[in-house]
């Protein structure tokens, strides 16, 4: 594989399935700092050498070798190497939908999505069945192999996360910053590919600029920006599925160019836009990362 015999270098190797919300990334990272995103889907990530530092939830963890990571859905992160050496690892992006339909064959009935309480778990069972699916995934195994592996891998995961805790009672400063932040997202949600000010928001929601930014940041864990990003990046993933070219893609998003795109898709993603589009269930797309942007 591209890049695996220099182990001073920086490489990724990714996999897309094009029948299911179902994505697999390798990849060995030495200097490549993940800008704070996050993803529609659950993440699980298995370290295989080295440590991931990283924030999520406020607060600061460390991802060893032999350590599962778990993100839930539109769960902010980032992340970097702990050291020098750098760090491998594996993580697989599977869609709640898959989550779903695993939790209510074994249930038997209707199911909620789970939440995971821990971002970090020492759980070396699970971190062989993820290893093994997504092993599975980039080898290009067979449709029922992978089906089989994927089910008893999210059926170990869902083992471990609870059910979603109803939402605590509110104050009433805490019900104004949610109110706030939830309709400067409306307007977000509705024009992302538009430019959008400070000003915008916080002449639709009646408030303050810093007022808004605050209740934002404080509600989703992004600011505003970034939030507006995330959308464009979700939104250039599924046209760069499709197949669309990059520089398309940039301009029908909102971002200024293809260079624009590329450097926010890597940070957010570890991989280029040209990478992710050309990955294919029947095999995965390797590239070298010589110099990762800043």
């Amino acid at each position: 594989m591209t890049g695996r015999g220099h182990a001073a270098r920086e490489w990724t190797s990714y996999w897309r399935s094009a029948e299911m919300p179902l994505e697999a990334m390798y990849a060995r990272f030495l200097s490549h700092r993940y800008h704070r995103h996050s993803h529609e889907t659950y993440s699980f990530g298995v370290t295989e050498q080295g440590a991931q530092t990283f924030t999520c939830r406020g607060a600061g963890h460390t991802s060893a070798a032999g350590m599962v990571m778990v993100f839930n859905p539109d769960e902010v992160h980032d992340g970097h190497a702990a050291h020098e050496l750098g760090f491998t690892y594996r993580i697989v992006h599977i869609g709640q939908e898959l989550i779903t339909d695993v939790l209510t064959d074994v249930t038997q009935r209707p199911a909620g999505l789970p939440l995971f309480a821990s971002p970090v778990l020492n759980s070396p069972t699970l971190a062989t069945r993820l290893r093994d699916l997504h092993t599975a995934l980039l080898g290009g195994a067979d449709p029922l192999e992978r089906d089989e592996l994927l089910s008893g891998t999210i059926a170990a995961l869902v083992h471990l996360a609870a059910r979603r805790p109803p939402e605590p009672p509110a104050t009433l400063r805490a019900a104004t910053a949610a109110y706030l932040a939830l309709k400067a997202r409306e307007l977000i949600d509705d024009c992302y590919t538009e430019p959008i000010n400070a000003d915008d928001l916080a002449a639709w929601t009646g408030s303050s600029r810093y007022a808004v930014y605050r209740a934002f940041r404080t509600t989703y864990g992004l600011a505003p920006s970034d939030y507006q990003r995330q959308l464009r990046l979700r939104a250039a993933r599924r046209l760069l599925a499709r197949g669309r070219p990059a520089a398309r893609v940039a301009s029908e998003v909102g971002f200024t160019d293809q260079a624009h795109l590329t450097r926010w898709f890597t940070r957010s993603y570890g991989v280029t836009p040209a990478q992710y589009r050309l990955a294919r269930a029947c095999g995965s797309v390797d590239a070298e990362l010589v110099a990762p942007p800043a």
